[in-house]
């Protein structure tokens, strides 16, 4: 079983669905497929939202190791995305001598703001972090 965890925000209800159907589509081996909705955690994730989190998940997503009872891989994908292949080939590819693999790209951003015009606070060229 692929352990698949969505950062899920409201604002983008038809993105998160189109991505569970691009998921399924694709995927050659059976899938669990778990949306981080921040209203569902209770007493887990408490915090305050601030100006500097351009969407629900944007810290909610370091709770996927807690969510799989810190057992396994398991997969973290933001809301926005599309699988175009299958999914599994990321698990496939993982290494157990590291704790967590991420996709790493060069990325320069075209504009000062993100997410609904969120004015960017952070950029690292080159990381992929923005």
């Amino acid at each position: 079983m692929i352990r698949i965890f969505i950062g899920y925000d409201p604002r983008e209800k038809v993105a998160y669905h189109t991505l569970v159907q691009s998921i399924i589509e694709n995927a050659s081996a059976p899938v669990s497929i778990t949306p981080i909705v921040k209203n569902h955690l209770g007493d887990i994730y408490q915090r305050t939202r601030t100006v500097k989190e351009s969407t629900e998940f944007s810290l909610t997503r370091f709770l996927t190791p807690y969510l799989s009872n810190f057992d396994g891989w398991s997969i973290f994908i933001d809301c926005d995305m599309i699988v175009t292949s299958d999914i599994k080939q990321l698990l496939d590819i993982r290494n157990d001598r590291y704790a967590v693999m991420w996709v790493k790209h060069d990325y320069t951003p075209s504009s000062e703001r993100k997410f609904f015009g969120q004015i960017k606070l952070h950029t690292q060229k080159g990381t992929g972090l923005v």
